[in-house]
């Protein structure tokens, strides 16, 4: 075998052991895993059970269903269901491809940070089914039977008719009626979701950070020299070249686990930044370093952002929104009564949902309430 054949297969050898470690960090290839709950919570009507760093998993017809509590659900990668108190719902498929759930009670919240091509969350209620067509966050209620689109874009149909639902619009699930709503008039709930938001999006800086060592350093499948490296088999310059970040990559978004916080975030595929519909970056492995650089200044993608915007952090641990969020939070890092699979303790935690900064020298504690002091949660 000559010396450029040994070179790909040696390459291929790195890649498989780059795969190989990322693998102990994703989750299966399912929508349901149970990633967070407080109070009571019921899968088959059994009390779910959570510990440091373990989720169990909504299967094919199994019903989740909360009493006096809430529960976080990750769906298709980037995709989060989370349940309000005296809610219910039912897996009908749990294939990426085609995730189905059937909405049955009470109140959910849809925060879709990606929508991928090949993945696709539909939701039924009633006679009337929902397709999450972009990224965006969207309500479900059934005591008034409609769903709100704070952001994004809804493909309702039910029988022969068909709509579609935009940002600042409420549809009535039953008749396909659509009118304007006050996005700025949110609850406890849009508020915890939103806090829930804040913490995943933490929780992606240390996630994306673990990718980028297992794939960009020297010997990682991505690193110089690497079959998916500049100068490898599928990185810039080569046949298979110019995937999804501009240069060229095999990576794609998912799941990956964030060990320090016992928790998982989604990390996007390379191909530039990335934001929450509440406004929080979610890193990328090829640009997470910049939120580790010491001093690091951090401009707002805002058009009219000016220099008094500017994020500054001395620890060089900065996460930023677009925007100000205050009509969909509280300030600061509110917690949340009843008992928690996990939770941020301590009061070292500095955020807010009205600033341009979230700064987040954060500890984590199994078994603690959600925040380390301030208002919110259940009222």
């Amino acid at each position: 075998m000559g010396p450029s054949g040994r070179l790909v297969l040696c390459g291929f050898a790195v890649a498989a052991g780059s795969i190989a470690a990322l693998a102990q960090s994703v989750i299966s290839a399912r929508s349901g895993l149970i990633h967070y709950v407080e109070g009571q919570v019921y899968l088959a009507d059994q009390p779910v059970e959570t510990k440091f760093g373990s989720f169990p998993e909504v299967k094919e017809n199994q019903q989740l269903r909360t009493e006096d509590g809430r529960a976080e659900v990750l769906l298709t990668p980037g995709v989060f269901l989370r349940l309000g108190e005296n809610s219910s719902f039912r897996m009908v498929t749990n294939r990426l491809i085609d995730t189905r759930l059937e909405f049955l009670s009470g109140t959910a919240i849809v925060e879709a940070d990606d929508v991928g091509k090949d993945n696709s969350v539909t939701v039924v209620y009633k006679d009337a089914t929902v397709h999450f067509a972009k990224k965006g966050l969207y309500r479900l209620d059934s005591d008034s039977g409609g769903l709100r689109v704070f952001e994004g874009l809804a493909e309702v149909s039910a029988g022969d008719n068909t709509a579609e639902v935009r940002d600042g619009h409420v549809i009535a699930l039953d008749t396909l009626a659509v009118s304007r709503f006050d996005k700025n008039s949110t609850d406890a709930l849009d508020r915890w979701s939103a806090r829930r938001g804040e913490y995943v999006a933490m929780a992606n800086v240390g996630a994306a950070n673990s990718v980028r060592s297992s794939l960009f350093s020297g010997g990682g499948a991505y690193g110089t020299g690497g079959v998916y490296g500049v100068g490898g088999l599928y990185g810039m310059g080569s046949m298979y070249g110019n995937g999804c970040m501009s240069g060229g990559s095999m990576f794609n978004g998912g799941w990956y686990f964030n060990s320090s916080f016992g928790m998982y975030s989604f990390v996007p595929c390379m191909d530039g930044a990335m934001y929450s519909p509440y406004g929080y970056r979610f890193w990328n492995p090829y640009d997470v370093y910049s939120a580790f650089q010491p001093g690091y200044y951090y401009y707002p993608s805002s058009a009219s952002a000016t220099n008094s915007a500017r994020a500054y952090t001395g620890t060089g641990y900065s996460v930023n929104p677009v925007r100000p969020i205050a009509t969909r939070g509280s300030t600061g890092m509110a917690s949340s009564s009843g008992s928690s699979s996990h939770g941020f303790a301590g009061g070292g935690s500095t955020a807010s949902l009205s600033s341009n900064t979230v700064s987040a020298p954060m500890s984590h504690s199994a078994g603690g309430s959600v925040g380390g002091g301030g208002g919110g949660g259940h009222h």
